[in-house]
């Protein structure tokens, strides 16, 4: 069994960073409470020049199997976390990895 690593890069403008970052959060919680393949959903703060960058925010997350991750991406909450920080981030980059 192949786990699915994931990492998603966020960027805003600073004066979004902290409602983003609340939406972010509460998700990466709720879905390593209701999710049980993912194995790990970390919320990370890039730096520069040892200060957060606050136009940047990054995911790291690990999911079990192909199945866990399909799981995830078919989870009603996943939609309305989005649709609720879309107007908040300038972009998004995601790769996956297989692990």
């Amino acid at each position: 069994m192949t786990r699915i690593g994931i990492i998603v890069e966020f960027q805003m403008e600073p004066a979004n960073h902290a409602a983003f970052t609340a939406i972010i959060s509460g998700h990466a919680r709720k879905t390593k409470e209701e999710e049980p393949g993912c194995q790990q959903f970390d919320v990370m703060q890039p730096t520069k020049k040892g200060e957060p960058d606050l136009t940047r925010v990054m995911l790291v997350e690990v999911y079990a199997d192909d199945a866990a991750f399909k799981a995830h991406g078919e989870n009603p909450r996943l939609a309305t976390v989005r649709d609720a920080y879309a107007a908040l981030i300038t972009g998004r980059t995601l790769t996956m990895c297989r692990m």
